[in-house]
């Protein structure tokens, strides 16, 4: 009997070993354009030379490095000659983006450029401070509104809303509440001031306005905000991650990356949006497990509990537990290097997740919605992956849903087929809106035996704002010489569209002038064009009728 129990014993603990082993190995392939030179680039250009191509690699294997390297190298190779050419232009890029939005907010702030010389002549120039709740992004003067559609529908639907999960037909309240979404992904590229007075312009409640850590570029590089429908008995917490900023070139780099981190049982992931949420850093990759293989750690159960919804107090308890542990153990989960834990407490997925988590304890029958323009979607559909990962599964029972505008790939199919598991029963929760001709959801490059793939619901639009609900948007990759004839007509047919817009459907479509000139620009690069937040607005004002299943407040 004593055998028999010593036998069953030592299955367990040899059957946790083996799952403790399986979670331990971990794979990974990072893209490094600076690693290798222009000789080696056109060796793998021109001859496909894989061993060119590998030194732009770094991988957990050496045979993951020579596999990828000759199965995708086209892709490879744009991601290092974009990222190459980004490098080059970054420091001009973010100086020009310092110059362009002076200007347009010396010229809004002074009333144009008659008002601007009006005040010269008086000596009454007003100077544009920066981080003010006057200084507006360049993406808030690309598209300058800021009201709500039919604010006070949705207002009305939230509260007469019920926690049944049922279908909405309705177009005005459907349209409201996406208009929200693409609306708050907006205004995340706007400084904490902007925002916290244009949520107060909404009638909501302004929760607060967060600048996270990015421990890869060492600065507070990832924005995200949080509003409530009202202080007291809020029925929604709605959470925005901020996109990929113009002249930002490290925003463009992480687009154009191809790096991944495989995470057992979940899926291969982008690896420049986990370290933007705060994930990981590619440097000392032994992080990334410190963060997403919670039976390799108990960090995740040291800094906030279980995946119940704990009170402050629990909450604050624990955390004061993190805090008396010592260096030396937080340097052991995470390899040879000390992990701060006061970044830790700074970076984007701990943040908001800390905050969600006592704001569902503080409103007993709200629920959340994540959203997020371009990079910023990416962050919105990775946040509640992670959140999986982690067990936290009395947050996601509080999921409404997550919606994304212009979002890139985040990875695998496994991944996709992972999240679907969670978003789409018993009815879909996560919507991809994607545009036209816009670039970025075609990033990174996708084929039939590609590593990225999209998932969820996808709501596509054409330049007509005509509304098809598809699995994939058409010509995932724009490559090819029709998809760019057709990308650059399309680009025509938009600069023609926005000197006639504002008569044809009312003064609250006519473009800016500065939307014009990236019109223009955009004939060019027609990709980029498309990818500004003013057509995804446009697109959930003027979308056809729709029936969208979604779950309800």
């Amino acid at each position: 009997m004593a055998a028999a129990t010593s036998t069953a014993t030592k299955f367990e603990s040899n059957t946790e070993d083996q799952e403790k082993s399986e979670e331990s190995i971990t794979n990974y392939l990072i893209v490094r354009p600076e690693k290798g030179g222009m000789l080696d680039l056109l060796r793998y250009l021109a001859w496909a030379d894989i061993g060119s191509g590998v030194r732009f690699l770094e991988s957990s294997e050496e045979g993951i490095m020579g596999e990828e390297a000759a199965d995708h190298r086209w892709i490879i190779l744009v991601s290092i000659i974009a990222r190459k050419i980004i490098s080059l232009f970054g420091k001009p890029l973010e100086y020009t983006g310092f110059v362009v939005d002076f200007f347009l907010n010396l010229l809004f702030q002074n009333g144009g450029i008659m008002g601007l010389f009006l005040n010269f002549l008086q000596g009454k120039v007003v100077i544009p401070q920066r981080d003010t709740e006057t200084f507006i992004s360049s993406i808030g003067h690309l598209d300058g509104r800021i009201d709500l559609y039919r604010a006070e529908n949705l207002l009305e639907q939230i509260d007469h809303s019920v926690s049944a999960e049922k279908t909405i037909t309705e177009e005005i309240g459907n349209r409201a509440h996406m208009d929200l979404c693409i609306m708050a992904s907006k205004l995340a590229y706007e400084n904490a001031e902007v925002v916290r007075n244009i949520v107060h312009h909404w009638k909501m409640h302004f929760v607060d306005f967060y600048n996270c850590w990015n421990d890869l570029q060492k600065e507070f590089s990832t924005q995200v905000f949080i509003l409530c429908d009202k202080p007291k008995d809020a029925n929604l917490i709605l959470i925005s991650f901020r996109g990929t900023e113009p002249f930002d070139s490290y925003d463009w780099d992480t687009d154009f990356d191809y790096s991944w981190y495989e995470i057992p049982k979940l899926g291969k992931v982008h690896m420049g949006f986990l370290e933007a949420l705060g994930l990981g850093n590619r440097d000392d990759t032994t992080t990334f497990q410190y963060h997403l293989q919670m039976k390799s750690t108990n960090f995740n159960y040291d800094y906030e509990g279980s995946g119940s919804l704990l009170s402050n107090t629990d909450s604050d308890m624990e955390q004061n537990e993190l805090d008396r542990s010592s260096d030396s153990d937080r340097a052991t989960a995470v390899g040879h290097k000390k992990f701060p834990p006061e970044m830790v407490k700074k970076t984007a997925y701990y943040t908001v997740r800390k905050k969600l988590k006592s704001l569902l304890v503080e409103h007993k029958n709200a629920k959340f919605i994540v959203t997020g323009h371009s990079l910023g979607g990416a962050l919105a559909i990775l946040f509640p992956s992670v959140l999986v990962l982690h067990q936290q599964m009395d947050v996601m029972k509080r999921l409404l849903g997550v919606y994304t505008f212009g979002q890139p790939r985040i990875g695998n199919r496994q991944l996709a087929k992972f999240m679907e598991a969670h978003l789409e029963h018993p009815v879909p929760k996560y919507f991809r809106v994607v545009y036209s001709y816009d670039l970025v959801p075609r990033l990174p490059y996708d084929d039939k035996t590609f590593l990225y793939k999209h998932f969820g619901v996808c709501l596509y639009y054409n330049s007509l704002y005509i509304e098809q609900k598809v699995d994939e948007e058409p010509d995932p990759n724009l490559y090819g010489l029709r998809n760019v004839i057709s990308a650059h007509l399309n680009a025509i047919w938009e600069l023609i569209r926005s000197f006639i817009i504002g008569y044809t459907h009312g003064r609250e479509y006519k473009e800016s002038w500065f939307m014009v000139l990236v019109r223009i620009m955009g004939l060019a690069l027609p990709g980029i064009a498309a990818h500004c937040p003013t057509d995804y607005v446009n697109s959930v004002r003027l979308g056809k009728e729709r029936v969208v299943h979604m779950s309800s407040f």
